[in-house]
């Protein structure tokens, strides 16, 4: 059983998935415009909410922000990130997720793509996003 986190003026807790598909290419998305760092590429999730586990917020995420649902379980903690951010430090938890129904779908961001994970290097991403690549090349070999 997961434990439930909770955010507060210190901590920023925000999951993410590096949804991977049967050719081994990861999916990542642009922020959009108006929200903090827009433009940059990020794997997919957002923040965890009051009451919520990380698996929780980020099967809720990837459905609101794909389409797609996907089952807890098949959600397999993968590493994390931490970096200040507005004043708070943001802790950002990445899954590793190969199973899901629906179709994936853009219904959030600017454009999506999936990538091999080697040119995840070139992409502007954020600060937090930054080190999770390399971890999960570490990972995945």
């Amino acid at each position: 059983m997961q434990k439930k986190l909770e955010n507060n003026p210190t901590f920023l807790f925000v999951v993410a998935a590096a949804l991977i598909d049967l050719q081994g290419h990861i999916l990542v998305q642009q922020r959009p415009e108006g929200k903090n760092m827009a433009g940059l590429w990020e794997f997919p999730g957002g923040k965890v909410e009051a009451g919520e586990s990380p698996a929780t917020a980020l099967a809720r995420e990837l459905k609101e922000e794909l389409g797609i649902s996907v089952v807890e379980g098949d959600l397999t903690p993968a590493t994390f990130a931490s970096e200040p951010l507005d004043g708070r430090h943001l802790i950002l938890l990445l899954y590793i997720c190969k199973k899901w129904s629906g179709k994936v779908q853009n219904l959030e961001s600017p454009d999506m793509a999936w990538l091999p994970l080697e040119d995840l290097y070139d992409l502007a991403m954020p600060p937090a996003d930054v080190p999770l690549v390399e971890q999960l090349s570490k990972l995945l070999r």
